[in-house]
């Protein structure tokens, strides 16, 4: 909310814009823990344990976002230690990722068992290949979610925080074509990129399709619960497929993969204006600045240790 977080190789960085102009920065640095680690290197595993992470650590930066903008809405200011109610910091921390990990598993589930329970609604007694239902169910799963984003985009919160969203891609994009990153040169960016979680969604529609196609259901109930026990793999399977297309988005013939994730982008981010894309500089030159401060005193400990 009124802001960007970037996450970096060492920190990730929220910054936020204030009522009174001033930008705020969350910044946490990445906790690498082994065994976490090790799952991310598997095929299919290191999807569902990235989505997992990033709900989590995400919800973190989005109470932080939040608390600002309360606070500016109410002209409040409020502790960390009063707004939980006496919580200290970490179990506060703990309760948000969870939160936000049990968000996103909701939103999942809903998006997943609503479009199999219409179909079956409005079609079971029409035609018997099961095929065609898993398509019209992925149709019908389609246009909830583009009218469900359509919808929300609407209300101006969502529409300044989908500006947000174009700013940090615009920003991305201009760093990875080795521009300065100045207002002016930014602007000069598209909103889309490949890499954006949109594309994600997409591709959890596209290959549910394809996987359910190869197991059959007898009832709703069945097909409700098969959707349920397929779910990690359909997820695991659309983070590969996101891989790839972002790895062959160069080559012009197959650069077509990655199409139908950025024309839903065309939904989840707008134009920003030049003060949104300030903060969105500012947030990826912080955590640009605190990456190279934290490798660079890694390296001088590593150095003495030898």
């Amino acid at each position: 909310m009124e802001g960007v977080m970037f996450a970096g190789k060492t920190v990730n960085v929220t910054a936020v814009r204030r009522k009174d102009k001033q930008i705020d920065f969350y910044e946490v640095p990445r906790q690498e823990v082994a065994w976490v680690n090790k799952l991310k290197k598997i095929p299919l595993l290191r999807g569902i344990v990235g989505i997992i992470e990033s709900s989590a650590k995400g919800a973190q930066h989005l109470n932080f976002s939040a608390e600002k903008y309360a606070e500016d809405e109410t002209g409040e200011e409020a502790t960390e230690e009063k707004k939980s109610g006496g919580m200290g910091n970490l179990t506060l921390i703990l309760g948000v990722a969870v939160v936000g990990v049990i968000s996103f598993l909701f939103g999942k589930f809903v998006f997943t068992l609503v479009p199999a329970f219409i179909e079956q609604l409005l079609f079971q007694n029409l035609f018997e290949n099961q095929i065609l239902h898993n398509l019209l169910e992925g149709v019908i799963k389609i246009m909830l979610l583009i009218g469900y984003i359509y919808f929300i985009s609407l209300t101006p919160l969502i529409k300044r925080l989908f500006q947000y969203h174009g700013a940090e891609h615009k920003v991305i994009s201009a760093y990875e074509a080795g521009k300065e990153l100045t207002v002016a040169n930014v602007q000069k960016f598209n909103t889309l990129h490949y890499r954006c979680g949109s594309s994600f969604i997409v591709f959890t529609v596209i290959v549910g399709v394809i996987v359910y196609s190869f197991f059959e259901y007898d009832s709703l109930w069945e097909r409700l619960w098969l959707r349920i026990a397929l779910l990690p793999l359909v997820i695991g399977l659309s983070y590969e497929v996101l891989r790839i297309t972002n790895s062959m988005r160069d080559i012009p013939v197959l650069r077509v993969l990655g199409y139908p994730g950025l024309w839903l982008q065309k939904l989840t981010t707008k134009e920003p204006d030049d003060s949104q894309v300030e903060v969105s500089i500012a947030s990826f030159n912080r955590m640009l600045e605190l990456d190279q401060a934290l490798l660079t005193n890694v390296g001088r400990d590593s150095g003495k240790a030898v």
